[in-house]
């Protein structure tokens, strides 16, 4: 196969002040004591896959921290086209994430700026990353179906299903809503009813506040607008005293244009007297009209202060303005008329639900039997993938019960999920929890995540201490399958068991020392000396003897026939 990751820089991560590992293709360990740092190297690798980080991971004293990852020959994953980057015309794909001390992340993807969720998302499809807590997840029942449906490939088969629930449980509410028993449905319809009444006789439209608002300013100030126009009236047209502006401007214009032929000048005079007295004449005609228009009944300011004051209180009890009303009013006729009418609807929905159900069920059950296929299969493909981890004797098997509830169904179908096992002959199938000590939950978590990578696409997988309780034969069966397991994926493996360290194609040291008064965490690449005499540390200990070199001479030997072995 080809290499996936094929390198990882890392620069002010917690003990490591600067590293760069070069992964091949195949099976990838990293050994070193307690402490050393092992499991910060994968840390690091989360932190550039977008998994969720913090501040503290910044080694102590620095502002920031970084880690790039190289990837190399990659498939066209559907991240690409959705996300509009994609790996240079080499196949490769430079990732880089950088870590502040103010909280926040600069990422990139193939140089191009991009969010920690984006970035999770493509790591999501890149790298698959195992720790000790996957063994947790598979003592939580509730996470085995999710396990089976991914080994048996049911996701589409799923989302038909869900789709259709989803519709189902959209109706149900809706249902719901126009159930209600006989008194609270009295009870609304009278407040609805009340209501409607209310603001119908108050004949409301639109912008209405705003013109009696206009209205009653116009009302209080119409004693001093009557005296005015009065008063402009008689300046114009004159009164019983004498001739107002416009008779004295016609007056002057008829003197001028008698003698307009003798002068120039003052035939021009006589036509600007002749616009302004047209102007005045106009004026005078509009302040009639305007006084015509002052219709200021003595009662007409009363009724429109009452009318102010009842919107006043409608708008307390129906909207903030006289559209916000209307639009009550407008939902309280439909929600009246649904009230009146449900009835009828709750039968029409009834029926709809009933046919709707009978769909949902049979897609269920579709789902459920698929299920229970892909669990006779699975049951054969963990038990041999058992066997071959030294754990003949166990029996597993996929435990089916009906879901709880009134419909028996939710979003995930029609069926509880659990996986069981009887680790020796003669006990009765039980919950994983209940059965399996420390090694073997690790090795049914190993058979269970070798089972299903044979259907997932994503190509790197990294397994971080999943040998915990394992020892002796069992260890060795164990890094045989992880080597098993490398020839259709590259996998990076933190380990403390020779066994498994000697079964690598490729093998890391990562150590801790002390230099000018702090702590750093160094990463260096094994040749085969080097690998013999770690190997060798990690059998015996500090104390190293030629009879444990010897050992670990025989463990890479071992290994090395193996590989050739199996091609």
């Amino acid at each position: 196969m080809e290499t996936l990751l094929s390198l990882l820089h890392i620069e002010n991560i917690a003990l490591i002040d600067q590293a760069d590992l070069s992964f091949g293709p195949g099976f990838n360990v990293l050994t070193g004591e307690t402490g050393a740092g092992k499991s910060i190297i994968i840390d690091a690798i989360g932190a550039v896959m977008g998994e969720r980080t913090s501040r503290d991971l910044i080694r102590s004293g620095e502002k920031s921290a970084l880690v790039t990852a190289l990837f190399q020959d990659l498939p066209q994953l559907p991240w690409f086209a959705e996300n509009g980057i994609a790996p240079d015309e080499n196949g490769e794909l430079l990732i880089s994430r950088k870590i502040q001390g103010d909280g926040k992340n600069i990422c990139r993807v193939g140089g191009v700026p991009c969010t920690v969720q984006q970035l999770k998302s493509l790591g999501g499809q890149l790298i698959d990353i195992h720790g000790q807590h996957d063994g947790q997840q598979l003592l939580d029942e509730t996470c085995h179906l999710g396990y089976l449906d991914s080994f048996g490939g049911l996701a589409q088969a799923l989302a038909d299903y869900q789709k259709d629930y989803d519709a189902l449980s959209a109706l149900r509410r809706q249902l719901a809503s126009l159930e209600m028993d006989e008194a609270e449905k009295a009870r609304r319809i009278d407040s609805l009813q009340f209501q409607i009444t209310e603001l119908e006789r108050a004949e409301l439209h639109a912008g209405e506040e705003e013109e009696l608002a206009e209205r009653k300013a116009l009302l209080r100030s119409a004693d001093q607008l009557m005296a005015a126009v009065e008063g402009a009236s008689q300046a114009l047209f004159g009164g019983d005293d004498g001739d107002g502006a416009v008779g004295l401007m016609a007056e002057a214009e008829g003197e001028l244009s008698r003698v307009s032929a003798l002068s120039e000048e003052l035939g021009e005079l006589a036509g600007v007297l002749t616009e302004l007295r047209c102007g005045a004449e106009d004026a005078a005609e509009r302040l009639r009209e305007l006084r015509r228009g002052f219709d200021f009944s003595p009662q007409e300011l009363d009724e429109v202060e009452s009318r102010l004051d009842l919107l006043y209180r409608l708008k307390k009890k129906y909207g903030a303005t006289t559209a916000e009303m209307l639009d009550y009013l407008e939902r309280s006729r439909e929600e009246l008329e649904r009230i009146q009418l449900a009835g009828e609807s709750i039968a029409k929905l009834e029926k709809k639900q009933a046919k709707l159900l009978e769909g949902v069920r049979n897609k269920a059950q579709a789902l459920s039997a698929q299920r229970k296929e892909a669990a006779q299969a699975l049951r054969e493909r963990i038990q041999t993938e058992l066997r071959q981890l030294d754990m003949p004797k166990v029996r597993f098997e996929t435990d089916f019960a009906p879901k709880a509830g009134q419909l028996g169904l939710d979003e995930t179908g029609m069926d509880e999920v659990r996986f069981l096992m009887s680790a020796n002959v003669g006990e009765d199938l039980k919950p994983i929890a209940k059965v399996a000590s420390g090694g073997e939950l690790s090795r049914i978590m190993l058979a269970l995540k070798n089972v299903l990578a044979e259907n997932d696409s994503i190509m790197t997988l990294i397994f971080d201490e999943v040998d915990a309780g394992i020892s002796g034969r069992a260890a060795g069966k164990v890094a045989e399958k992880m080597s098993a397991l490398s020839a259709g994926s590259q996998v990076l493996c933190v380990t403390h068991l020779a066994q498994i360290a000697a079964m690598a194609d490729a093998h890391f040291s990562v150590q801790k020392e002390e230099r000018g008064g702090r702590t750093y965490t160094d990463v260096a690449v094994l040749d085969r000396d080097g690998r013999r005499q770690e190997l060798a540390r990690l059998t015996g200990g500090a104390s190293i003897s030629a009879a444990i070199l010897e050992g670990a001479e025989a463990l890479l030997q071992e290994a090395e026939a193996y590989r050739a072995a199996r091609g």
